[in-house]
């Protein structure tokens, strides 16, 4: 398939705070992020870490979840967002034909470099999502954003594509300094990979009103530090960079008697904050 006919000129930062349900989001007031335009309400298409993971590198960012419109027409109008988003032009969902994936597109077809920061294991090189990048790193520590932004490079040559995965959102909601011994920890929660492959189905203590309103307030605190992070990402990216905010999926705090996502279908667990712009 023949490239795209058209030259782009905006480094393009996908960000994902994983697991920061919408509201906590606004909550925190996020005043540098808010520099980017206006903060929306989206729906993720998936509930868990990986397979919304994949559905942003394909294109498709959280949906406003609109009515009285065909879908195919709806996402027609996503992809040609990224008309703005990469400072150029004739994008379209053909264009990422046949991979469908957008990491491959803009590396063969657009010339940029990609690159993957990530902080959740569960996204580490070895999956499926590290397709299309010439550099995708699984970070040492799962809530170091700023580790993140020191690796970012931006030579003048070509235009640079970055995944960037924040995990201080995500449980236990811990920011870097923080000794892990003041992490919060619930029962059939902290530690859950080191268990899966147990025969032993446990029935967790229930979940303490006080201890979830604990773990929302985290959540909020995390964005609120991840603001402060983003106005120094400001302050040294080239100015024709545009760059998404995003996140994976939501959270639940004791809504409905549960705590985090993915096996379940509640609003609070696919609503997700979602800004973009470009730095000028």
């Amino acid at each position: 398939m023949a490239s795209v006919r058209a030259t782009p000129r905006n480094h393009y930062l996908l960000i994902v705070f994983d697991s920061c349900r919408y509201d906590s989001f606004v909550a925190a007031r996020p005043r540098h992020i808010r520099q980017l335009g206006k903060v929306e309400r989206r729906w993720s298409y998936a509930s868990w870490t990986a397979p919304s993971h994949y559905n942003l590198l394909t294109g498709l960012m959280p949906h406003t979840s609109p009515k009285r419109v065909y879908a195919s027409e709806y996402y027609k109008a996503d992809f040609l967002k990224f008309n703005e988003r990469l400072g150029g032009n004739g994008i379209e969902f053909r264009s990422l034909v046949p991979d469908l994936y957008l990491p491959s597109f803009l590396q063969r077809q657009l010339g940029y470099r990609t690159h993957a920061r990530v902080s959740m294991p569960v996204l580490n090189p070895h999956t499926v999502l590290n397709c299309g990048f010439d550099s995708y790193k699984l970070m040492p520590r799962h809530n170091d954003f700023s580790a993140i932004l020191d690796e970012l490079e931006f030579p003048e040559d070509r235009p640079a594509f970055y995944l960037l995965n924040a995990g201080e959102t995500h449980y236990p909601y811990a920011l870097a300094g923080e000794p892990p011994d003041l992490w919060p920890k619930l029962s059939g929660v902290h530690g859950v990979f080191k268990h899966l492959d147990s025969q032993t189905l446990t029935r967790p203590r229930p979940f303490r009103a006080a201890k979830l309103e604990e773990l929302r307030q985290r959540q909020i605190d995390a964005v609120k530090f991840l603001d402060g992070a983003i106005e120094r990402l400001f302050d040294t990216v080239p100015k024709n960079t545009y760059i998404t905010i995003t996140s994976d999926h939501g959270e639940l705090f004791g809504e409905d008697g549960y705590f985090g996502h993915g096996p379940i279908h509640h609003p609070k667990v696919l609503e997700v904050p979602f800004v973009e712009g470009k730095i000028r």
